[in-house]
Parts: C-alpha cells; sequence; structure tokens
C-alpha cells in the first residue's frame, strides 16, 4: 500500500601609500623584524629537530581552516573530487557519516561526474541499534555488513543530500537515472511488481523543475518510512514505502554502492556512534 502526499504548491590596485614617517611607523619595523626573527628560530627549530630524527615542532593551523570551521565545513566534509561542500549537519539535526560521488559513463566513453553527495542519520535513532552491538568493537563494526542491514531496515531517519556538479544535468535525466536505478533496487527487494511504486517516485520529478550546478535534492527518510523528497528547499512530495526507502538507501550504502569509499566511511561513523 502506498499513500502520497503532496505539499501546497509553491511556483516559481592602485599604488601602495607611502608609509608614515613617524614613530608608529618605526615601532611596526620593529615589530615586523621581531616576527621574522621568531620566523628564523622556528625554522631552525625544525631543522635540528628533523637532523636529530625527531618530529619538527607542530604549526598553527591556518586562518582558513578556522573560517572554514565557523561556516560550518567540518573535517571530511568535503568531496574531494568535485569540491563540493556539506554542512556537518542537516537543519533537522541529523549527522553527516559519509560523502562520496556518483558517476556515469555516456556511450560507453566519457566519465562524467553527475552529483556529490552525503549521508545523513539521526544520532538518536541510529542509536536503536546500541543495545544489540554493544559487546562489538568498532574494529568489527566497520566490517559488519549486518549493521548496514539494520540501518536500512530499521526506522531510522536519515537523509541523502545530492549536490549537482554536472552543469548540464536536466531534471528528465534525474528521472530517468532514477527509474532505473531505484528500480532495479525495488525488484532486487520487493519482486517484479513494484512498477506503480517506481512510478509514484519518477512522477514528482516534474519538468518544470530546474537543476543547475550546485542544486541540491535531499531524500529523506522520516519516521514510519516515508519517503520525503524535496528540490532546493522545496517538498515535491511524501511517498510512506518502507520498500521505497530502503531501496533508495541501497544505492548509497548498500551492498553495490556508487562509492564503496563513502559507504566505508558512513560504517565508521556508525560505528562510532554506537560506541560513544
Amino acid at each position: 500500500m502506498v499513500s502520497l502526499r503532496f505539499p501546497a504548491a509553491t511556483f516559481p590596485r592602485l599604488p601602495p601609500p607611502r608609509p608614515p614617517s613617524h614613530p608608529a611607523f618605526a615601532a611596526a619595523l620593529a615589530a615586523a623584524a621581531a616576527a621574522a626573527a621568531a620566523a628564523a628560530a622556528a625554522a631552525s627549530l625544525t631543522l635540528t629537530a628533523k637532523s636529530a630524527g625527531r618530529p619538527p615542532l607542530p604549526h598553527p593551523a591556518p586562518l582558513w581552516a578556522s573560517i572554514s570551521l565557523a561556516d560550518g565545513v567540518a573535517p571530511g566534509s568535503v568531496e574531494p573530487r568535485t569540491g563540493a561542500a556539506f554542512p556537518a549537519e542537516t537543519s533537522g539535526g541529523r549527522r553527516l557519516l559519509g560523502v562520496g560521488l556518483r558517476r556515469t559513463t555516456i556511450l560507453g566513453l566519457k566519465s562524467i561526474d553527475v552529483y556529490a553527495f552525503g549521508v545523513y542519520a539521526d544520532d538518536h535513532d541510529l542509536r536503536q541499534l546500541r543495545e544489540k552491538y554493544q559487546k562489538l568493537p568498532v574494529s568489527q563494526l566497520k566490517e559488519n555488513a549486518e549493521l548496514i542491514n539494520d540501518a536500512l531496515e530499521r526506522d531510522i531517519r536519515m537523509t541523502v543530500r545530492l549536490q549537482i556538479v554536472y552543469g548540464r544535468l536536466s531534471i528528465r535525466s534525474v528521472r530517468s537515472a532514477f527509474e532505473k536505478s531505484v528500480g532495479s533496487r525495488l525488484q532486487k527487494f520487493g519482486g517484479s511488481d513494484t512498477n506503480e511504486l517506481l512510478q509514484s517516485f519518477v512522477s514528482l520529478f516534474k519538468d518544470e523543475y530546474k537543476l543547475p550546478k550546485g542544486s541540491v535534492i535531499e531524500l529523506s527518510r522520516e519516521s514510519s518510512h516515508v519517503l520525503k523528497i524535496s528540490i532546493e528547499g522545496e517538498e515535491l512530495g511524501s511517498i510512506q514505502s518502507k520498500l521505497l526507502c530502503k531501496s533508495i538507501l541501497d544505492l548509497y550504502i548498500g551492498d553495490d554502492p556508487f562509492d564503496k569509499n563513502a559507504k566505508e566511511s558512513v560504517q565508521e561513523n556508525m560505528a562510532s556512534i554506537l560506541k560513544n
């Protein structure tokens, strides 16, 4: 039984100035000289440490690193190939577990980057699994296939955030790609009689929606296995179906994921949450 819910529609340089010749400038020069001397001393210490076989003294973090963290970009939240950045948490408080990249091949010749993605989950919901896995060390949880299967099956709120990185992607291409990928997962878990459910999902991606580079699509499993779909914050609709939720999440963290490194990162972070 599939229930569809639709929200109300909401359409849509100068030469450098001469330095002042007063005492303050002399003081500034003195400060600069002192800073240069300190830097030289630090370099000497580093070289000495290396020659003695000891690791060099640590350097302070650069300013840009602090700025990035202040802007909500946490370590590991940038997809390395495309540079697409993902927030450490969603607006609903779900934590980022891993990032990856969806690539495809055109006519079997050219490979393109389609979108980067981030997988998020609700900490509280994940801890439902703590009792089952509490006796296992993190090292084993990272390799435990049953953990991922439980994440797919249980009523755990999760979001997959897709960030478009291919500038010529159309909504029609997205619809077609989902019809193929989600359709194969629906058949994998639910058999052949799943076309109606598939069409209820792909039909939400109407031609009126545009997807310029940087656009964000969110596929969220809410409580009671309700799948909510949005583009750029605008909700397209929702479908209550455990099978559909599992099939979509399986694309990113299942047995044959779009990005295996992303899946490994997701499972590693799940294990850390369960042990903390």
